[in-house]
């Protein structure tokens, strides 16, 4: 069975890819738990990438997997995204195509974000039934503000590549296919650069703006504990499967 996450290394930079194509690089138990092993193993490393293919960095939960199955799991996914912005090394999201729910939390959790023009972040939780998770409703607020975290939230609109740098919520755009020759290019550089100060700053930087993250995460579990024994998740994923839309009853 091919692996749902492959690692490789080279002149100190570990570059993580999600790799379940098939599903757009929808996540499930099995690739949070490799990217947990991944960032775990990252500590030698002097910085990181994060990416998917070219079509996709990561649609999100698997609605057709591990959420019938009773979830990602909420705890192990807030781990990775905890251990993510913790690494002591800079740390680079190359996306291309959808980086959608889990997917958005993983990129904007990244140190440096660069989007191919074609791509976009959503957060479509309310389309099912949920809300956000993995950390989104303190990750988007810090870089984009209230008014669009919640326009994202409240809406689930595709918020395209320029749109996102526009909004603060990438770092650079990239052409078409060239993502992750610029993160490599960006990894490199950084990769010779002065490692400790790097570790400081963003250290700094993330406790200053990322002060609300742990309380975003328990109110996210607890909300979505309560929202997945609701009628309204129940008919989201099976309208979502079904392939029309949902007809909720607020129950």
């Amino acid at each position: 069975m091919t692996s749902s996450i492959l690692t490789e290394s080279h002149d100190g930079i570990i570059t993580v890819t999600i790799n379940r194509p098939e599903s757009l690089n929808a996540l499930t138990a099995e690739s949070i738990t490799g990217l947990g092993d991944a960032l775990a193993a990252a500590g030698s490393a002097r910085a990181l990438i994060l990416t998917g293919n070219d079509r996709s960095f990561s649609s999100g939960a698997d609605l057709q997997g591990s959420v019938q199955d009773g979830g990602l799991g909420l705890d192990e996914a807030n781990r990775v995204i905890r251990s993510l912005i913790d690494l002591p090394i800079p740390t680079i999201a190359a996306v291309s195509g959808p980086a959608a729910g889990i997917g958005c939390s993983l990129a904007l959790a990244c140190d440096y974000t660069v989007m191919s023009e074609e791509s976009y972040l959503m957060l479509a939780f309310t389309k099912i039934g949920l809300m956000p998770d993995g950390g989104a409703t303190a990750l988007v607020a810090a870089s984009a503000g209230r008014h669009r975290a919640l326009k994202m939230a409240l809406t689930a609109q595709k918020v395209w590549a320029r749109e996102a740098l526009d909004w603060g919520l990438a770092s650079e755009v990239a052409p078409v296919g060239t993502q992750l020759t610029r993160a490599r290019e960006l990894a490199g550089a950084w990769a010779q650069g002065a490692t400790l100060a790097f570790a400081a700053s963003k250290e700094a930087i993330n406790q200053a703006t990322l002060t609300e993250l742990d309380g975003a995460f328990d109110r996210e579990l607890d909300g979505q504990t309560r929202l997945r024994a609701s009628a309204d998740f129940a008919e989201g994923v099976a309208a979502f499967i079904e392939k029309r839309g949902p007809k909720f009853t607020g129950r």
